[in-house]
């Protein structure tokens, strides 16, 4: 698992971006090339059906990476939730043997309310996963 930012490369690399919550989990792709994200859906599954839920998205989708949303309270302070979408981060590396990223995702979920997002937690990993197209050289 890195957080760092990966070396620039000569292919267009693809990702798919999760907004970690406990019941529902929201989920963007998008790639190097356009730089763009694109919210797709949030799966309310739990546990396994969770994992499940996401490994067919992996099939379809077949990102190079993962990037996970990790939340802080506004001064940077670690909280519950900071924890659990890290965990989640370690599990989604475990099992897909993906690299997996994790972005700082303060504000996100009220950026895509601000924005009048229809589906608050796959717009909200639409904007984790902008904030990480954007940091890449």
């Amino acid at each position: 698992m890195s957080t760092a930012v990966p070396p620039v490369t000569t292919f267009p690399r693809s990702f798919l971006a999760f907004d970690f919550g406990t019941r529902r989990v929201g989920v963007a792709s998008g790639n190097s090339l356009t730089r763009r994200a694109s919210a797709l859906r949030t799966l309310a599954a739990e546990g396994e059906a969770r994992f499940e839920a996401i490994a067919r998205l992996i099939d379809e989708w077949k990102p190079d990476a993962l990037v996970v949303g990790v939340p802080f309270h506004p001064d940077g302070a670690p909280h519950d939730n900071t924890r659990r979408a890290q965990r989640f981060a370690r599990q989604l590396h475990g099992r897909f043997g993906l690299p997996v990223h994790e972005v700082d995702e303060r504000y996100s979920t009220t950026e895509a309310r601000s924005d009048g997002a229809r589906d608050l937690d796959a717009a909200s990993a639409a904007i984790i996963l902008d904030q990480f197209l954007n940091s890449l050289p």
